[in-house]
């Protein structure tokens, strides 16, 4: 896989928007496909899973809800009953997001 702009960085982060596990995906591969493979990865359980709108797929709720885990992921445009998400929640992604600029900025040392 080549690194660039046209990868993907799947990441779970702590509260603070510290990166706990970091995946590298094609950019090719929808968010909803490598999702399980990242969850997996995480050792410990998981409280609230915040996402953007590539994350929204019944089959994810559900492992996440079989799970006890609290799915703050608003719902695609294209659905046909709309899905209630915390707005109010999903305002603090931006620490994630922040992250993935810190990241991406960062000059890659050879």
């Amino acid at each position: 896989m080549r690194g660039g702009q046209t990868t993907k960085g799947h990441v779970l982060a702590n509260v603070l928007g510290r990166p706990a596990i970091t995946h590298l995906a094609p950019g090719n591969t929808s968010d909803v496909r490598t999702a399980p493979e990242v969850l997996a990865a995480d050792p410990g359980r998981l409280k609230r899973l915040m996402a953007d709108r590539g994350y929204d797929a019944d089959r994810l709720r559900r492992n996440l809800k079989a799970a006890h885990t609290t799915s703050v992921i608003p719902g695609t445009r294209s659905r046909k009953r709309p899905i209630r998400s915390d707005q109010r929640r999903y305002h603090d992604r931006w620490r994630v997001e922040a992250t993935f600029c810190k990241l991406k900025d960062r000059p890659v040392r050879e």
